[in-house]
């Protein structure tokens, strides 16, 4: 199983996506900033590490804000999602795109399926 960390960060009432590389699998799905855990980080330190890597922000890794296991067809992913904080302003290293979006806009994007329960859960703070 994978170890996947990711970031919910809010601002302004509008939380942070990014689309992912079309040359990845998933290819264009959006999700959350984060990714593998590298052998000897904690969560919050591959989050960290994250972050700088593919949007050039530093951020402040706070609660878990929730916890999902998803088996795609390649590979099965245990994600921890936690709550963070940024004063950065964010920078596509990485991603095709990325949008700041409010919890009525979820479902104008097509997202990983991994974060289905993740949307819901952010559907509900509203």
């Amino acid at each position: 199983m994978l170890e996947v960390v990711a970031a919910l960060i809010w601002r302004d009432g509008k939380f942070l996506i990014c689309q992912r590389p079309a040359d990845k699998k998933r290819a264009l799905l959006w999700e959350f900033v984060g990714g593998k855990r590298e052998s000897g980080e904690t969560l919050a330190q591959a989050l960290r590490r994250e972050c700088r890597e593919e949007l050039a922000i530093d951020v402040q890794v706070h609660d878990v804000f929730c916890q999902v296991t998803h088996a795609y067809p390649d590979v099965t992913v245990h994600l921890t999602l936690f709550n963070a904080t940024t004063n950065d302003v964010p920078v596509m290293l990485e991603h095709n795109d990325m949008r700041w979006i409010t919890p009525d806009q979820i479902d104008e994007f097509e997202f990983c399926p991994a974060d289905a329960d993740i949307l819901l859960q952010i559907k509900q703070l509203r």
